[in-house]
């Protein structure tokens, strides 16, 4: 396997204007720089969607890793907490959030993503990465 297919790849929703901004902070404060990204518009993204049934009705953060040869999603809170391990740091102090129970913790963020739009607005289209982390974007378009 290559880099890219062992790296974590974050879906995001490329409209979203939260959801970009999250992108550009992962992107700071990744010290490995290895996460990849990739809109759930895209060519990428809807192909990771058409292989695990339970991302049929995610839109906003799906967290992809390859775990003993395998690849594994993880939606909702647990997602947005296992980015937080990932990037380390004072980051980890998120993981306090695992002594909440995750259906509580996802309604949070399932309330949080219904109005993520009205509260941070919404692209028309979604935005193009600056060239100098254009390669850490995986569209897989043409």
């Amino acid at each position: 396997m290559s880099d890219d297919e062992t790296n974590p790849v974050l879906l995001y929703d490329g409209v979203c204007g939260f959801c970009n901004r999250s992108v550009q902070t992962i992107i700071r404060h990744d010290r490995r720089g290895d996460m990849r990204f990739a809109a759930l518009q895209s060519e990428y993204g809807r192909a990771i969607v058409s292989r695990h049934a339970q991302l049929q009705n995610v839109d906003s953060l799906v967290l992809v890793e390859q775990i003993d040869g395998e690849e594994k999603v993880f939606i909702h809170s647990t997602g947005a907490l296992r980015v937080a391990a990932y990037l380390g740091g004072w980051w980890k102090l998120c993981l306090i959030a695992y002594i909440i129970p995750r259906p509580v913790r996802d309604f949070v963020y399932r309330l949080f993503a219904r109005y993520r739009y009205r509260l941070f607005g919404k692209y028309d289209t979604c935005p193009i990465p600056s060239p100098e982390v254009r390669s850490r974007f995986l569209d897989r378009a043409g």
